[in-house]
């Protein structure tokens, strides 16, 4: 009779999922060599190999596919029915891997999930946040957060943070007296602006709308940033304009640092949605920040996020 381990069950369906030996270890919290001796443990005791290793890439064989297509799901089941039984204790424990772009994990979360952690001490909260598009269950969260176009048909999503954002532009006194203010997007052509890259590669366009009208435009400087703070900090140092999510310029336009440009060209756009798959078993932990997100009380804090310039159009725009 075949008993493999359950752990070594585990290990087979993290390693298949992630395509690599490391990059599954890391969402596990173990090592990789510690994954690769579960894998061949569990071999061993079914006499089959379940797994194709290269230097590049981890695959599973005929006999790996045909296991995990019934092992999966049943694995889901069980880790659903061992946490229903948080349902039976105080407060709900375990922990909660979320993946958010970086304007939410640094401008937007904060608040919201200190007062989640207040409310359910024996919750951890684990944040990755990154720019780039995943598919965050293969990858081993719980849910995500990201803007409408980019949720997946098939989950279910609910607004979280403020419930539109902007996406303005900005520049300091000093570059304003030196080289004039554009009145319209197209004098963009003519000045120096500060760019911003994904770590997707993707430099986006600037985007605005006007009456009906929407215009990009391909802008021009000296500087192409991977973080907002370095492209803020030179904005304000007077190299260009911005154009960036206005939650990283509000401090800047409150002391003078910057002043607002193109406000009536700003651009409203929906915030951002938690999104996550309807299970049969939702895990606790996500049960527990769901309700939380959904309670009145939240919702009307949340709310109460407004833009800085509640007369302009509200601006933000897509994640590549």
């Amino acid at each position: 009779m075949i008993d493999p381990d359950l752990s070594d069950l585990g290990a087979l369906v993290a390693v298949a999922q992630a395509r690599n030996f490391r990059a599954a270890a890391a969402l596990r919290g173990v090592s990789a060599s510690s994954l690769s001796e579960a894998i061949r443990r569990l071999e061993t005791r079914v006499g089959v190999r379940l797994l194709n290793r290269t230097t590049r890439s981890v695959t599973p064989t005929e006999a790996g596919v045909q296991l995990l297509e019934r092992l999966t799901p049943a694995l889901g089941d069980i880790a659903g029915a061992l946490d229903a039984l948080n349902r039976f204790r105080d407060s709900p424990t375990g922990t909660l891997k979320l993946n958010v772009p970086t304007i939410a994990a640094q401008r937007i979360l904060s608040p919201i999930i200190n007062r989640f952690l207040a409310a359910h001490p024996g919750i951890t909260l684990e944040i990755s946040a990154t720019d780039s598009f995943i598919d965050v269950l293969a990858a081993g969260f719980d849910a995500g957060i990201r803007y409408d176009e980019s949720i997946e048909r098939d989950m279910i999503a609910i607004p979280i943070g403020p419930r539109t954002q902007r996406f303005v532009v900005g520049a300091a006194p000093s570059y304003l007296a030196e080289h004039g203010i554009p009145e319209h997007p197209h004098d963009l052509v003519n000045h120096a602006c500060i760019r911003h890259r994904f770590a997707s590669g993707v430099i986006p366009s600037w985007e605005f709308e006007r009456d009906g009208k929407t215009i990009k435009i391909t802008p021009k400087g000296p500087l192409i940033a991977s973080t907002a703070e370095l492209g803020v900090g030179a904005a304000v140092a007077g190299l260009g304009l911005i154009h960036i999510f206005e939650e990283y310029l509000s401090d800047a336009f409150q002391s003078g640092d910057l002043v607002p440009v193109l406000t009536e060209w700003w651009q409203s756009f929906t915030g951002p949605r938690l999104y996550y798959p309807s299970r049969t078993h939702m895990p606790v932990p996500l049960r527990a920040f769901v309700d939380f997100i959904k309670s009145p009380a939240e919702r009307a804090a949340q709310e109460h996020l407004t833009p800085l310039h509640p007369s302009s159009r509200c601006a933000m725009t897509r994640l590549p």
